[in-house]
């Protein structure tokens, strides 16, 4: 059975200790910067390049909030979401894409995800949708 390994924030502190915060995007470069961004936030953060890799990793348990790409090969983001849901995984998650699509964002939100965000982010808007995440769990 793998372990969840945390990345700790820059600055040696968390935002919130017990929670991680678990990146899953097949882009390296979001991969690699969205980690060291949230860091700077205090936030502790995993990052993963496929839903299988995430579903995998031992990091269910210790994720209290979920960014996940919209777009991937294999599973999808979400089908990755509702394959958490099927096994009664229930984590805070916001969505995030290059593509606009309304019919996408309604449709996730009406599930249950807390944001859907466009790339490029915007630091204050993903960082508010995580503090929202983070308290819904």
């Amino acid at each position: 059975m793998s372990h969840c390994l945390r990345m700790e924030s820059f600055k040696g502190r968390s935002y919130d200790k017990g929670r991680l915060l678990s990146v899953v995007d097949d882009d390296e470069s979001v991969r690699e910067s969205l980690p060291d961004l949230l860091g700077e936030f205090g936030f502790t953060t995993r990052a993963f390049s496929s839903a299988q890799e995430f579903l995998s990793s031992g990091c269910l348990d210790d994720t209290g909030c979920l960014i996940l790409d919209i777009a991937m090969p294999g599973m999808s983001g979400p089908e990755l979401y509702q394959e958490l849901k099927r096994r009664g995984q229930e984590i805070p998650t916001i969505f995030i894409t290059g593509q606009r699509d309304e019919a996408v964002r309604t449709r996730l939100l009406k599930q249950g995800a807390v944001e859907f965000l466009l790339k490029p982010l915007n630091d204050e808007a993903l960082v508010a949708a995580i503090r929202t995440a983070l308290r819904a769990n």
